[in-house]
Parts: structure tokens; C-alpha cells; sequence
């Protein structure tokens, strides 16, 4: 009876590397390839290129592939005890680093049945992180990025989106990643903020800078980034305007637009009844949001509903009613809801019930004014987006501010050096400077 190997793998890439280990894994009987689904990637490295399906189709054409099935942890143990194999193979590298935990689990879980771990040298001269970064910098295609957003609502726990305004905060969100223990954090995608947006061009946020104006500045971030983008839709506009919204985002790879439920000369919610803020009618919303799904080209572009009922001042009730009629009649995609509180009392009820009636549809939380909560506690309420809207340009204006106040007291520049970056850092911060 032929023996069982298993071997796990993200199969993104492909290279000589995998080739000779899987080669070296098939000498010794047949080879089962343990594919990491988006599900297990994505807690712990970004995205792939390619669909768990698509990476599937690949791998199993491969000579000396037995068989493939999917592996939904980022440890190996779940397929280990289901398969027992006889060996289990895997190239040397893991002995040091974030790996190196994941290898003593192995270890001890294959002992449990008499299995062995085979460890393959590492293939010198090949390293997918590095041919991660040389695919990343030719970019992607509006196919790609438009369809990475719902991979991801599917593929983890909470989505965490921050606001860019720009090529360079684009650049930000893209490339920043953080070290938490065995883990890496970074943002998931980009918010386009029409707050931002606005300011940033020095004018107010009541929808006074136009789609196409709004659309040469996400530009600037499209050409240098790779990342999912859901884009600040304010009101949506007119009806037979929003059609027209839809496919211009759409066709330029943008994953969702969220549009929210209030008619007239927009006012900024975090105002709340400060100002007066008038909401639609439901009926209405409901025919926008359909023109909109009417109009768009793929089942991959997203219009997400947001309701600011809780910013009107209304009831959880009144949220509740409209956001089900928006997914139910209107066709929404995923539903944003809105406070000023600070407590979050009021978007934790409101989860909590609208996930009793449509547990499949996901939330999206601006987390503005309730920002002492962690990711994790959101999620547990069964927030499924979190978007850190206006951080971005928050933080740059105080800085240059300082560095201007800086120059105009001590009449030179030299005293504002430790707040700025170094010149030659700056030039080496994009691409293609050199």
C-alpha cells in the first residue's frame, strides 16, 4: 500500500522552489497538497493573486500531485489528525522565525500516529516574498482589485480599511505592515473619503467636489497601489446621476461604493442633530440602490447601504426597519451604520438584531466617536468593515502645521528637522525616483 505524504502549500506563486518539493514529496508515495484557503491566508499575510479556486486548477495539473484539499488554519494540525499521513514534508526554512512554532506543532502531532516530518533544503537563490514584490510593483488590473474586496469579507474576521486621500497616504496603506507576535498586521484596503477629499482641496464636505474631479485623485492612488478600494458615494446623488457613478467606479476596478440615506445640502453626521439632518424616504433609497445594482456590469462591484437613523437621533427600531428593506427590497450589498455616540450602545443593539435577520450580510462601522473599542470586541458584535475614516488627514494637517509655526518663529528650518523626513528618505520613499 502506497504511503501518504501531505503537503501544505499557498501555491500563489509558482516557482522552481515548490516544484522540487513537490517532486521530492512524490519519491515517497502519493502526494496530497494541503491548499491554504483564502480563509487561513488572510489572518496572517496578504491576499493572493489568485482565487483558491484558480490556485486549485493549478496545482492539481502539477506531476506527482496525488490529490488537493483545502486547508482552512494557518496550523497544520486540523488536516494532520483528519489524513494521518505517513509523512509530512516541508522545506527547511521554518526552522527559525514566525514558522518556527507552527514546526514544533507539526512535529508533535505527527509523533501522535508514528508519522515523520521531512524537511527539504531550502532552494537557494528563490524566496516568493521577494517575487511577491517584484509582481507587486508591475500592479494589478481593475478585475483583480474590484473583486479582492468580498474575498476578503469572506476571508476574515474584520476587514480593516483606512482612509487615503492621495498617492502618497495610498502608498502608506499599501506598504506599512506591523509586527504583533507570530502575526503581521496591515490595512486590507482604502477608503476614498469624500471629507477628505474635500478638505484636502480646501473645500467643504457638501458633495462640492464633482465625480470626475474626485475620480483624476483616485487615479493618483490607483496607479500605485494594489489594494481594494471602497469609495464615499455621499448621498449618491440623483438617481439617473448614480447609474452613471456605478460604472465609472465599476470600470475603474473600484470594489463598493456606500452611499447613505439623507436627502438635501449634505451636512457631515458627525454633526448629528446639530444639524439638520433629513433622511429619505425608504421607497426611494430602495429605487436608488436598485438603479444602481441595475446598472452595474459584474456581481463583484458592492453598493453598501448607510443608514443614519442613530444620527438623525431616531430609534435602533428605525434603523433596523430601513436597513432590512434596503437589503430586502433596495438589493444592497452590506449595510453601514452610523453613530455620534460614544458608547457604541447604540451600534451594538443595532448589530446585534440586524444580524438575527440577515446574518449573511455584512456590516460596515466608522468607528469615529466609539474608538476605544478594539477590532476584536467590533467583530464579537458582528461588525464585518472597519473603516478608520479620516485619520490619515487628520494626522498630516497638525504636523505641517508644526513645521510651518517651526519656520516662522526661529526665522529657518533647521529647528523643524526632527519633525520632517530626511530628504534622501523621501527620495527613495517611490518607486522610480532614483
Amino acid at each position: 500500500m502506497s504511503k501518504k505524504i501531505y503537503l501544505g502549500m499557498i501555491a500563489d506563486i509558482m516557482h522552481p522552489g515548490l516544484i522540487n518539493i513537490i517532486n521530492e514529496g512524490a519519491k515517497h508515495g502519493d502526494l496530497i497538497v494541503g491548499l491554504f484557503t483564502d480563509k487561513a491566508i488572510a489572518q496572517h499575510k496578504r491576499l493572493p493573486y489568485l482565487t483558491y479556486e484558480q490556485r486549485k486548477s493549478v496545482v492539481e495539473n502539477i506531476k506527482g500531485v496525488s490529490q488537493v484539499v483545502p486547508q482552512d488554519e494557518w496550523s497544520y494540525a486540523e488536516n494532520l489528525r483528519k489524513l494521518k499521513p505517513d509523512y509530512m514534508i516541508h522545506g527547511d526554512d521554518w526552522q527559525q522565525g514566525a514558522d518556527k512554532e507552527l514546526r514544533e506543532e507539526a512535529i508533535n502531532v505527527m509523533k501522535e500516529w508514528g508519522g515523520e516530518v521531512i524537511e527539504i533544503p531550502y532552494t537557494k537563490g528563490i524566496e516568493s516574498s521577494s517575487l511577491d514584490k517584484e509582481i507587486k510593483k508591475i500592479g494589478t488590473t481593475p478585475d483583480i482589485r474590484l473583486k479582492s474586496l468580498r474575498r476578503l469579507i469572506e476571508a476574515k474576521n474584520v476587514v480593516r480599511i483606512l482612509e487615503v486621500h492621495d498617492g502618497l497616504s495610498g502608498l502608506i496603506c499599501e506598504n506599512l505592515e506591523v509586527k504583533n507576535g507570530l502575526n503581521t498586521e496591515r490595512f486590507d484596503g482604502m477608503w476614498s473619503s469624500s471629507l477628505t477629499d474635500s478638505t484636502s482641496k480646501g473645500k467643504p464636505d457638501i458633495e462640492a467636489v464633482d465625480l470626475t474631479t474626485r475620480m483624476q485623485d483616485l487615479t493618483n492612488i490607483l496607479e500605485c497601489t494594489t489594494k481594494p478600494i471602497i469609495y464615499d458615494g455621499d448621498t449618491g446623488g440623483k438617481l439617473e446621476h448614480f447609474v452613471f457613478t456605478v460604472r465609472t467606479l465599476e470600470r475603474n476596478g473600484i470594489s463598493a461604493v456606500i452611499i447613505e440615506d439623507k436627502v438635501g445640502l449634505k451636512k457631515n453626521s458627525l454633526f448629528g442633530t446639530d444639524a439638520i439632518q433629513t433622511q429619505d424616504t425608504i421607497e426611494h433609497f430602495c429605487e436608488k440602490i436598485r438603479a444602481g445594482k441595475n446598472a452595474q456590469v459584474t456581481d463583484d462591484f458592492m453598493i453598501i447601504a448607510r443608514c443614519e437613523s442613530l444620527i438623525a437621533g431616531k430609534s435602533v427600531d428605525d434603523a433596523i426597519e430601513r436597513c432590512c428593506a434596503y437589503v430586502e427590497q433596495g438589493g444592497a450589498d452590506g449595510i453601514m451604520i452610523h453613530s455620534k455616540e460614544k458608547t457604541g450602545d447604540d451600534i451594538r443593539e443595532f448589530c446585534r438584531r440586524f444580524h438575527e435577520l440577515h446574518p449573511y450580510v455584512p456590516i460596515v462601522a466608522v468607528p469615529t466617536t466609539y474608538n476605544h473599542f478594539r477590532e476584536e470586541e467590533l467583530a464579537e458584535w458582528g461588525i464585518k468593515v472597519v473603516i478608520y475614516a479620516n485619520h490619515m488627514l487628520r494626522a498630516a494637517y497638525p504636523a505641517m502645521v508644526k513645521v510651518a509655526s517651526s519656520i516662522l518663529e526661529n526665522h529657518r528650518s533647521s529647528d523643524a528637522n526632527d519633525l520632517c523626513m530626511p530628504i534622501k528618505q523621501i527620495l527613495e520613499l517611490i518607486p522610480g525616483t532614483k
